[in-house]
């Protein structure tokens, strides 16, 4: 009998065995004559009350009075279309009631509070000795894990870290005094501790990201390691749970460095997930180098925890999905890790992970086959799940050892909402077993689905996916294009006119805001001469470029955008170096023009299609669209690649030729961007790249009447000069000019009473903060509502003050420098103006070379402030109080702007409300209110924030054109052609 043959008939016949135990039990979640067991029914029954009732639980324990308890609970269910007969029977029951409002609140915190009780096990480490003691009498191993993720700040890990040292000194020693059980206390090899821990790297640094693989190694492990000698003291084992994908990698290194920084250390662990395809190699890794080092750990093999969110959060970044989307899949490669994992027993401590019976019968084979006793590894089962399969397992004489989180509820939301999903989960295991009541013919080995049809890929226009910096080949590129555009600082930047370079005397200097010693670049500056030049030049242009196919200048762009995506890497690299953009924003910035040049170009062969309106008799009707002439870009520093690639492809595309002068302070990433499009062969003349002074050049060029139109982004200032300088006509002009402008923002964040805090204080500070708040689109207030306002500002106020600052060529600052010494002087005096009319939270200096200005917080202004009404452009967020949801959308709209905003939010009205009444181009839900993608989040605003249609959008591009419209009787005496 071959391996498998046998492995598969001993699986067989220890999960007959198993079931056999089990009998009839059923867990607490699946037994339907408990409440519990007919919430789980309805929600696997029904997936709207599924989703329904985990966005109820997710917000019920931050709810802070009956009164929102009450509302949330209407809102959330007073609609549900066919309500369980028994939740039925308990809303009518409850509707005779007069005092809804306060008995409502009371059951449902209960049932939360019970809930909740069934996966976490209580709130103080006294309550988890108590669980401890319970389960060892159960004859039960336990693992604790304090419940919490992500932390925001150095505050937040610091409380992380004394918590599990309070737990290896109060709960190491009581462990020690417990009765001696073998199977609990000792494996093949010896005793083993008797307490073990769980714990993930994201609790323990706030600014844990793999774009600083070195920083964050370090400073994460540093945070860890009174943990680990507190462990070792204690005689307790540690494991490393494993999170979401992007940081399985940096969370490896991390395993490892503990490793080597605590060499003594006998018991660590560390957890991997089979539903990733390289968990494989990635045990390959570990044991070669545990090999190497002489080093003996524990492996937790898990299915995973975090499918949903990995099927939704790579795809959004335009990366692959890196989980199975087969669970067969996900099960098979279980198996196959299970024989590898014991196969390496001489350095790996296994522990299998699963409620699924074919998963732990099928470990058992294996470690049979193998000759192992039983005590050579041992089962782990989530607390307050599949009981009966648990206790079936300890029978058989293995060792179970129970996963306990505790803590306090609101940190414990998102294990226990990844419980509810995974029991609720169609393809379920415990619910295949025990609501569809499927036995054994569970039991069989992983068969994959011939049928299954992978998604297919989307076709038409798809965002640029931006880099993944948790790849080591990722960082490596972004460190050698540093390193190359460094070499070539200094350089000579010449105009472009026609196909000429012309270097000119006079030129701007571009300086590395974080080294104002450091020359970017010298670029050259256009006289009056040169302008004059240009719109000529530009103008004898456009006869043969309108009549160029929209096919043929749609391809050019295509064609720009491969060019773009070879460059990738250096391009933000000057942008990191010439306006202090981070590593992150820049490749953003370059993902985002690469979605300019895609979208227009597939747009304008979409608009390039005559269209016949209607159908009338004996006559043809054509609708078209055809350029404008000769247009002006003026571009910011702020976007230096994305903001101009929009602009001038929008406006190359529907047929127009372009003069186009950057911002000075941004002028060499202008030239490379007029450099790409002459590489791909665009004609001579079609665009000219003629950067100036804005007073002189801008001025010039704005006003000449043989130029038809002005695209701006910029300033509210400059915009509306702009307007009035463009609408004055000279005598022989032949049109007005059009003027498209995007000219800035106050934009506001409403935080509710139903918010979720961790989500809102980092939307928030990413909106702010991303790249210094020099976005349009930045946030600049929080309009917090009155009942969460003490809590949002301790946390935001900590997390904003656990920000690195440094140059941004260095990828472990999150925060950069201004743009120049002016940018610098202005927020400088408004944060003396908030100094002395408000409340400063926070005040962070920056380093003292560069034009640095650290992260300011405000409250306690007056509405009248300049603070509360103008835009900064700069790091300083002020802080506002709201008694109600009214009283802040009141805020938010008194404002001349009306560029973004965004709520954070779990009530569908509040929601709904929102949309309605603010009044913003760009209002975002539950997420930060930067980082509007091309085609998805078109992006603009109105009133002082702009004048046009919005860019990234179906109708930007009409505006860089006439329609025109043709009209032909096609009826000739008596007779008309059939068409």
């Amino acid at each position: 009998m071959s391996f498998s043959e046998h492995v598969e008939q001993l699986a067989l016949e220890k999960a007959k065995i198993m079931y056999s135990f089990m009998g009839d039990e059923v867990p607490t979640l699946f037994n339907r004559k408990k409440w519990k067991g007919k919430i789980i029914g309805w929600a696997i029954q029904d997936q709207d009350f599924r989703a329904r009732l985990l966005r109820f639980v997710d917000v019920l324990p931050t709810l802070k009075t009956d009164s929102a308890v009450y509302k949330l609970f209407q809102e959330y269910f007073s609609d549900v279309d066919a309500i369980p007969p028994e939740l039925r029977i308990a809303v009518d029951r409850l509707s005779r009631r007069t005092d809804l409002d306060r008995v409502v609140p009371t059951i449902l915190k209960r049932a939360l509070d019970s809930l909740a009780a069934q996966f976490i096990a209580g709130r103080t480490v006294a309550d988890a000795l108590s669980t401890l003691h319970a389960f060892r009498t159960q004859g039960l191993a336990a693992s604790l894990d304090i419940v919490g993720e992500e932390v925001l700040s150095d505050d937040e890990a610091g409380h992380y870290v004394n918590r599990y040292l309070e737990v290896m000194n109060v709960l190491g020693p009581a462990a020690r005094s417990w009765q001696d059980m073998p199977l609990l206390d000792a494996d093949d090899r010896g005793p083993i501790p008797r307490l073990d821990v769980s714990l993930k790297v994201t609790s323990f640094y706030s600014q844990l990201d793999p774009v600083d693989w070195d920083g964050s190694i370090l400073s994460t492990s540093k945070n860890l390691a009174p943990i680990f000698r507190a462990a070792q003291e204690q005689g307790v084992s540690v494991t490393i749970d494993m999170e979401q994908y992007y940081l399985k990698d940096v969370t490896i290194e991390i395993f490892k460095a503990l490793l080597l920084d605590h060499p003594d250390f006998e018991y660590p662990g560390i957890v991997l997930q089979t539903y990733l395809p390289e968990t494989a190699a990635d045990f390959t890794h570990l044991a070669e180098w545990a090999r190497k080092h002489d080093r003996r750990f524990g492996v937790r093999l898990v299915k995973g925890a975090y499918w949903d969110y990995e099927t939704v959060v790579n795809p959004r970044k335009g990366w692959p999905i890196p989980v199975f989307l087969e669970k067969e899949k996900t099960d098979l490669h279980y198996e196959q890790l299970t024989k590898v994992v014991l196969d390496n027993i001489d350095i790996i401590r296994p522990a299998f992970a699963s409620h699924n019976v074919r998963s732990l019968s099928y470990a058992m084979a294996v470690a049979e086959d193998a000759g192992l006793p039983k005590n050579a590894l041992e089962f782990q089962m989530i607390y307050g799940m599949a009981e009966p399969v648990r206790k079936a397992v300890q029978k058989m004489g293995y060792r179970v050892r129970a996963y306990i989180p505790t803590g306090e509820l609101i940190p414990g939301m998102a294990f226990l909402i990844r419980r509810l999903l995974e029991n609720t989960f169609s393809e379920s295991f415990l619910k295949r077993s025990f609501f569809d009541n499927t036995g054994i013919e569970l039991v069989h080995s992983p068969q994959l689905d011939e049928s299954f049809v992978q998604p297919p890929a989307s076709v038409g226009f798809m965002n640029e996916p931006v880099t993944d910096f948790s790849r080591a080949q990722n960082r490596s590129a972004m460190y050698d294009a540093l390193a190359t555009v460094e070499e070539n600082l200094g350089n000579n930047y010449p105009l472009i006119i026609q196909d000429r370079e012309i270097f000119t005397d006079e030129t701007t200097l571009s300086i590395n805001p974080a080294r104002p010693e450091q020359l970017v670049g010298r670029v050259s500056r256009a006289n009056r001469d040169q302008a004059r030049e240009a719109v000529d030049s530009a103008r004898e242009a456009f006869v043969a470029w309108k009549k160029t196919s929209p096919q043929e200048r749609a391809d050019y762009l295509f064609r720009a955008a491969a060019e773009m995506r070879k460059r990738r890497f250096k391009l933000a690299a000057l942008e990191i170096l010439e306006v202090g953009k981070t590593w992150k924003d820049a490749d953003g910035d370059i993902a985002e023009a690469i979605d300019y040049l895609e979208y227009y170009g597939r747009e304008m062969i979409r608009l390039g299609q005559a269209t016949m309106p209607g159908a009338y008799p004996g006559e043809e009707n054509l609708y078209f669209y055809e350029p404008l002439g000769v247009g002006l870009v003026i571009s910011p520093w702020n976007f230096p690649i994305a903001i101009p690639t929009g602009m001038v492809s929008a406006a190359l595309v529907t047929g127009n030729t372009v003069i186009f002068k950057p911002s000075g302070l941004s002028s060499v990433c202008g030239w490379h961007l007029a450099e790409i499009f002459k590489t791909v062969g665009l004609p001579p003349g079609v665009l000219q790249f003629v950067p100036g002074p804005g007073s002189e050049t801008g001025e010039y060029l704005v006003s000449h009447p043989e130029v038809d139109f002005v695209s701006f982004t910029g300033s509210r200032e400059v915009g509306l000069h702009i307007v009035s300088v463009a609408g004055k006509t000279e005598p022989h002009q032949k049109g007005v000019k059009r003027v498209i402008a995007e000219t800035g923002g106050k934009n506001a964040i409403i935080v509710d009473e139903t918010a979720d805090l961790d989500e809102a204080v980092r939307g928030v500070l990413d909106s702010a903060l991303e790249y210094q708040g020099q976005k349009c689109s930045a946030c600049s207030r929080v309009i917090v509502v009155d009942s969460v306002y003490e809590d949002f500002a301790l946390r935001l106020q900590r997390s904003m003050n656990s920000l690195r600052i440094g140059p941004t060529d260095k990828p472990w600052n999150f925060f950069g420098p201004v743009v120049d010494q002016i940018s610098a002087q202005k927020i400088q005096k408004y944060i003396e103006t908030g100094i002395k009319e408000g409340n400063a939270l926070l005040a962070k200096p920056g380093p003292e070379n560069g034009f640095f200005i650290g992260p300011h917080l405000f409250a306690d202004l007056p509405l009248h402030s300049s603070l509360v009404r103008e835009e900064i452009f700069g790091p300083v967020l002020v802080l506002l109080r709201a008694p109600t949801l009214e009283s802040a959308l009141c805020m938010a709209n008194d404002s001349r702007y009306a560029l973004t905003g965004g709520v954070f939010s779990r009530s569908p009205q509040n929601i709904q409300k929102v949309i309605a009444d603010f009044d913003v181009g760009n209002l975002y839900v539950n997420r930060k209110i930067t980082g509007a993608l091309v085609g998805r989040q078109p992006f603009g605003g109105f009133r002082m924030s702009g004048i046009g249609y919005k860019a990234g959008g179906p109708n930007y591009l009409i505006q860089f054109m006439h329609d025109r419209s043709v009209s032909e009787n096609t009826l000739r005496k008596g007779f008309a052609p059939s068409l």
